[in-house]
């Protein structure tokens, strides 16, 4: 699978970022520090790919189990040391009728969502060593 991210013209740091399967989301950085705001900024992201993430691991886990969580909602709170996440703490709500051994469960498998282990194990990132031209 590949992401692409393209500059969107001039303003700020805004950049249309094209997703395998026919999706687009738009990037930029707050305009107290020269971006256009016109998306979050992609530390952002990681921190809703999280959530989203958590919210589906839990839904197909229950599902297989035959659960029924209700409503799903992830909360990911991000601290922040300069431009960088610090820290990510996860809250869970659920509406859904589960007893205390399920609700424990649920909180193992929040913890094993594939974004949660790549932000965990610093998942290795390899840059190409050359720049090519756009064409």
């Amino acid at each position: 699978m590949r992401v692409t991210a393209r500059r969107r013209g001039e303003q700020g740091f805004t950049h249309d970022v094209e997703i395998e399967g026919g999706h687009t989301v738009v990037l930029d950085e707050p305009a107290a520090v020269g971006g256009a705001d016109l998306g979050p900024k992609p530390t952002l992201m990681l921190a809703a790919s999280l959530a989203g993430c958590t919210a589906i691991t839990m839904e197909l886990y229950a599902e297989r189990k035959g659960w029924d969580l209700g409503e799903v909602e992830v909360d990911v709170d991000v601290a922040y040391e300069k431009a960088s996440p610090r820290s990510f703490d996860l809250s869970v709500r659920l509406s859904g009728e589960l007893d205390e051994e399920q609700r424990r469960r649920l909180l193992v498998i929040a913890g094993k969502c594939p974004v949660h282990k790549v932000i965990a194990a610093e998942t290795p990132v390899t840059v190409s060593d050359r720049i090519d031209p756009i064409r």
